[in-house]
């Protein structure tokens, strides 16, 4: 990939959108494109924190470990995303691992000139603080529903989000899920066991809160899920 290709590709992050061609070519000039294959990590929890992504193509899932292998997964990315939300103007590792998902396309940027830059260009400070400040609250609302919601409320709440990160409406108003996500990766979004999943989804299906396409994909219905939570 030539640097056209990606400044072609950076300057439709919402980031990079109002920033004037000279400003994006710092950017572009540092950087360099690299594909990864599905299932191989791109970097490991505790490696130096050394890269910032931008996701052009393929999906991409930051998750934690514990000393037992135990996952949390804490996002599931896509194309026009960029990752990690943490690191900058601070040392250390990085916090989590990053598995790729699907076969991706990213644009890498060195950390340490991208700090540079952001320095240089306080606007583009601002606009990256906003990105990063939304994850937070998301992270946040997420850790106050383990808290003070049940398990079955959690798995609503965590099939409302997916369908607006990862659905395709549909004529009827549902909303089909497009990442296929096994009853193990929900577990692992929530903190709890596949099994549990299981039997809520099974559930949720008698129900007729959520139903399966041909191919086994998710649909669900957001409004009567809504009316569980009343």
């Amino acid at each position: 990939m030539d640097k056209q290709e990606r400044k072609n590709i950076l300057a439709k992050f919402s980031l990079f959108r109002d920033l004037e061609d000279h400003e994006l070519d710092k950017i572009v000039d540092i950087s360099i494109s690299r594909k990864w294959n599905k299932n191989s990590h791109i970097f490991m929890q505790g490696d130096p924190l050394e890269n910032v992504y931008f996701i052009n193509n393929g999906k991409v899932k930051i998750y934690k470990s514990d000393a037992n292998g135990r996952e949390q997964i804490v996002a599931i990315l896509k194309k026009g995303e960029m990752f990690p939300h943490v690191g900058f103007f601070r040392k250390g590792g990085y916090p989590g691992f990053s598995e790729v998902l699907e076969e991706a396309s990213l644009v890498v940027v060195p950390i340490a000139q991208f700090e540079k830059v952001l320095v240089e260009n306080p606007h583009l400070s601002i606009k990256l603080f906003k990105v990063l400040g939304e994850k937070i609250v998301d992270l946040q609302e997420r850790l106050e529903a383990q808290i003070l919601n049940t398990t079955y409320e959690q798995i609503i709440k965590l099939l409302i989000r997916l369908g607006e990160l990862h659905g395709e409406k549909q004529a009827d108003g549902a909303i089909l899920l497009t990442t296929d996500f096994t009853n193990k990766d929900l577990a692992n979004m929530i903190g709890t066991t596949r099994e549990t999943v299981s039997r809520t989804l099974t559930k949720m299906k008698r129900n007729e809160l959520i139903s399966t396409d041909e191919a086994g994909n998710l649909i669900i219905d957001p409004e009567k899920l809504l009316n569980e939570l009343v």
